[in-house]
């Protein structure tokens, strides 16, 4: 078992729903934690098609239990919630009627969404489960990371090409392809294609539309089933304050980077080539984001770009934090142009360039130059100078 960031407690305070792309272990997690919990599965045919033909049949089945129930350690569990969108009313009536927690999970609300379900008015929180972190990881390597992805299955397997291979073919057939609705799917799946290869890069709608041979707005749309389908997550960009003329695009991220290698086409990656820059930068993304969700920070996660060209990767903490990521072993000044330059129209309490350097150091003018991993530790320990 690999311990999870996310608690048994996390899940109980209330009820919720834990959203996550398949394979980062939510029925797991869930079956380890609760082993003791009533656990309704959608992806059982026969459990389905039962609840599918009577929906009371829940408010039933709970309420009969209710002596069983009677503290929040353990929690109703509906797997697959997206499936069955019409069991929502049932859980609203035994959330008001008799104060059960219930714990709803799946990989996308889309569908609930689309058929106008019912997201219980409040009644849940949300959670969400990510790929591995680092910190969840027993002797971590990141070179099986930068190639592998983090997917549990796929990071600890020895060779996950053909895993890799079946869960982007799977997960997009029926994920994707299934929940959204999209008639053009060669387009689709050029675009696919075209959006891993500029993974992390300011998104232009009509120039990618351009490439794939649809218009602009079905470019963003398909961006849009891609984030309600947690496929990826959108950063947006830094626009506050504007000194200087900036990029206005967002960048897009997808969830993991071994989803990318695999619609990229990546082979091997090696310390030294492109792909492997940009491959740490969306592995620093993954982690951040990890951080982000996990901690529960409430400002946006953006970059900050001009039009010159001058970049920072990151920006947290509404500006507190700048963080720009380069996978060189040896910093130098170049590295350091974008932040000093955000550091002169912005002010933020702390700028870190992370790299791939054997130790920390700190520049005359105040940059941390920060190793990887010690960047991620001081993150989560709020041990970045004064970052609150």
């Amino acid at each position: 078992m690999i311990p999870r960031i996310l608690s048994a407690t996390d899940l109980t305070k209330h009820s919720c729903f834990l959203w996550g792309p398949r394979q980062t272990g939510k029925s797991t997690l869930l079956r380890q934690m609760f082993p003791d919990s009533p656990y309704y599965d959608l992806l059982s045919a026969v459990e389905f098609r039962r609840l599918s033909a009577s929906p009371g049949l829940l408010q039933e089945e709970v309420s009969a239990l209710r002596k069983d129930l009677g503290d929040r350690s353990k929690p109703v569990i509906i797997d697959e919630i997206q499936k069955l969108p019409e069991l929502l009313d049932e859980v609203q009536r035994l959330i008001g009627q008799s104060r059960h927690t219930f714990i709803l999970s799946g990989s996308s609300a889309r569908k609930i969404l689309r058929k106008g379900g019912n997201l219980l008015g409040g009644r849940a929180v949300r959670r969400e489960l990510l790929p591995l972190s680092c910190r969840e990881i027993p002797d971590f390597l990141l070179d099986r990371a930068l190639n592998h992805g983090l997917l549990p299955a796929h990071y600890l397997s020895e060779d996950p090409r053909d895993a890799l291979a079946g869960y982007v073919g799977t997960y997009l057939r029926e994920e994707v392809l299934a929940e959204s609705l999209i008639r053009n799917l060669p387009a689709f799946q050029r675009f696919l294609e075209i959006a891993a290869l500029s993974n992390g890069q300011p998104v232009h709608f009509a120039a990618i539309g351009r490439e794939t041979g649809v218009s602009a707005p079905a470019v963003r749309g398909y961006f849009d089933v891609l984030s309600d389908t947690l496929l990826g997550t959108w950063v947006g960009a830094w626009q506050r304050r504007p000194k200087r003329r900036l990029v206005h695009a967002p960048r897009f991220y997808f969830f993991d980077v071994g989803v990318v290698n695999e619609i990229a086409r990546r082979g091997k990656m090696r310390a030294g080539s492109a792909e492997f820059g940009s491959a740490f930068e969306h592995y620093i993304q993954m982690e951040i984001r990890a951080w982000h969700v996990y901690t529960g920070q409430k400002e946006a996660l953006c970059y900050w770009r001009t039009s010159s060209g001058l970049e920072v990767d990151f920006i947290l903490a509404d500006g507190a934090l700048a963080v720009e990521v380069k996978s060189t072993e040896n910093p130098t000044t170049d590295h350091l142009k974008g932040l000093r330059a955000f550091a002169e129209d912005h002010r933020p309490k702390c700028s870190v360039l992370v790299c791939r350097a054997g130790t920390p150091r700190k520049t005359a003018d105040g940059i941390l130059i920060l190793p990887w991993r010690s960047f991620i530790d001081r993150l989560w320990s709020g041990d970045l100078e004064d970052l609150s």
